[in-house]
């Protein structure tokens, strides 16, 4: 969608079982937009893992927490207990 922009770091590294957090910026999102995290192994199509408006939201699997700025211009998926399994594409959108 033309005005739906998002920023990510082009990566971001940690070692197992030392938590990170992964950030996205979305400046232009609109009051009634949702924030959506999802991750992508090679080879295979994105898996939803968390959604929300404001504040924040647990994520099951892999265990963490999905953060949201109060002014929704950014958000935050905090993974506590990444193993090596976890190493794939994470990526966030807004809609």
């Amino acid at each position: 969608v033309g005005r739906a922009q998002v920023q990510q770091e082009p990566w971001a590294e940690t070692t197992e079982g030392t938590a990170i957090s992964i950030n996205c910026s979305h400046p232009k999102i609109s009051p009634s937009d949702y924030i959506f995290w999802y991750r992508q192994f090679p080879g295979r199509g994105p898996e939803f893992l968390v959604r929300a408006v404001k504040g924040s939201q647990d994520v099951q699997s892999p265990p963490g927490r999905l953060l949201v700025a109060a002014d929704r211009r950014w958000s935050a998926l905090w993974l506590s207990r990444p193993r090596l399994g976890d190493a794939a594409l994470y990526l966030c959108a807004q809609g």
